[in-house]
């Protein structure tokens, strides 16, 4: 697959791989900056390819404000994920609403029954998974390719902006006047849920506010596991 799309800009990859997986390409957006700047790419050139969102009811209100921005500026519908109702209700009461802190498997547990298993059901029944990530966001993810096969999830992944630094990516933002989240400007490079997630401080590397109490080395939720 890499060999069909290499040499192509964003667009014409898209579009290539659109016609190789009719219907059955699917993008991931959590509204950073990344997410954006593919969401305009997609939106802008009618592809057909589908967007959604995993709402894990713990996200901050600046991603509820750029999510309702994004609709309006393009005009499409991006389809919301939740966990099951049942099964966050059985965490929270039997641990607490932030057992998330007591422990790494308490957090996993919450990812797992707040991401992973709605990221399941939003895979299930594609060919090909488009994300936002790029290779300086982590250590981990240096280790990632452009075009990955996640045996997780039996499936293709493409990473559209991979090689982009940070200032191509806001470059890229101001040129075409996308919106983003504000907590971008205050010292969020990553934004997950809220509980989860806090500025960075300078020097930091783009992952350390997320789960900032764990080691500090591969924290990843799971969704992109490598």
């Amino acid at each position: 697959m890499l060999a069909e799309i290499a040499g192509l800009s964003i667009e014409k990859s898209l579009q290539a791989l659109v016609e190789r997986f009719p219907g059955e390409i699917i993008f991931s957006t959590s509204f950073g900056w990344e997410d954006q700047v593919i969401s305009h790419i997609i939106f802008t050139n009618k592809l057909d390819i589908k967007v959604f969102t995993l709402e894990t009811g713990r996200l901050f209100p600046e991603t509820y404000y750029v999510w309702n921005r994004t609709i309006e500026r393009y005009g499409v519908a991006i389809k919301a994920y939740y966990p099951h109702t049942e099964q966050v209700e059985k965490m929270v009461s039997e641990k607490g609403p932030s057992s998330f802190y007591e422990s790494v498997a308490n957090r996993k547990e919450c990812c797992g029954i707040r991401k992973i298993e709605p990221l399941k059901r939003a895979l299930a029944g594609n060919s090909l998974w488009i994300t936002g990530i790029r290779a300086e966001q982590s250590p981990n993810r240096e280790d990632m390719h452009a075009v990955e096969w996640d045996a997780a999830n039996g499936l293709h992944k493409f990473h559209p902006i991979f090689n982009w630094t940070l200032k191509e990516v806001k470059d890229y933002i101001k040129t075409y006047n996308i919106p983003y989240n504000p907590l971008h400007d205050k010292g969020f490079p990553s934004i997950g849920c809220a509980p989860c997630t806090r500025a960075v401080n300078e020097g930091e590397d783009f992952r350390a506010g997320r789960w900032w109490w764990e080691d500090q080395d591969k924290k990843e939720c799971g969704l992109h596991s490598s």
